[in-house]
């Protein structure tokens, strides 16, 4: 939804939040949550939905529940549930892509990663889900397809650390601010996609799908400069 980006002011994206993708991906499971960013012009809106694959970019999905938040949370505590519940305005279904060569190259390099995730149309979201349709977001179905085909699909009970734990977290460190976007992590699955593949993504609950809770994005190739190379 076009408000959404309109009045996000940063997207925090969760890293590491389920066992078997940091098992997949072979990472080190963090002692406590940690985040990075992504910059507001990297979402990508439902309408006429693409993702742009910079040249010589190995180009990675990764569905996740997103937070769209409604207000201010600053050092919130992560045991009180119904503050960080009530802070939250909806919900959206994101796909986080990462250019994961880029990524791997900088992590060897001992370098930020943040232009990994970083390039515009790198988020995908679907419409805003009205809160009142997800019952408790800790038990809900993440979806992915690629071409039809399902590569992801779990549910998101099996998060390491809950929504509360999360919000506490980034909020000792930044101030949340309304209208700031919130990715939770990925569930396996995570893997490549090509130009021409077309990504859909949905959320489902108790077996339904739920209203707005879909995107779709078709991979393009980017007119960019950007090329890949090592750092």
């Amino acid at each position: 939804m076009a408000s959404i980006q309109r009045q996000c002011r940063k997207v925090i994206c969760i890293g590491r939040n389920y066992a078997d993708h940091i098992t997949e991906l072979n990472n080190t499971r963090p002692k406590r949550p940690f985040f990075f960013l992504k910059p507001p012009s990297s979402i990508a809106p439902p309408e006429n939905c693409h993702v742009l694959r910079p040249k010589g970019v190995n180009l990675h999905y990764e569905v996740e529940l997103g937070l769209v938040m409604g207000r201010e949370l600053r050092n919130s505590d992560p045991n009180d549930e119904q503050a960080a519940m009530a802070a939250i305005q909806g919900y959206v279904v994101a796909i986080d892509m990462t250019a994961r060569n880029v990524q791997d190259s900088a992590k060897k390099a001992g370098l930020p990663w943040t232009i990994a995730k970083g390039f515009d149309t790198f988020c995908p979201i679907s419409n805003l889900i009205p809160k009142h349709l997800i019952k408790d977001p800790h038990n809900v179905d993440l979806h992915l397809s690629v071409d039809n085909e399902m590569r992801q699909s779990d549910n998101s009970g099996l998060m390491l650390y809950r929504i509360p734990r999360i919000l506490a977290e980034i909020s000792q460190v930044m101030t949340i601010e309304a209208g700031d976007l919130v990715l939770t992590g990925t569930p396996k699955g995570v893997g490549e996609v090509k130009t021409g593949q077309i990504m859909r993504a949905w959320v489902t609950q108790d077996g339904k799908e739920l209203q707005n809770g879909r995107v779709e994005a078709e991979v393009k190739d980017s007119m960019g400069c950007f090329e890949f190379g090592d750092f």
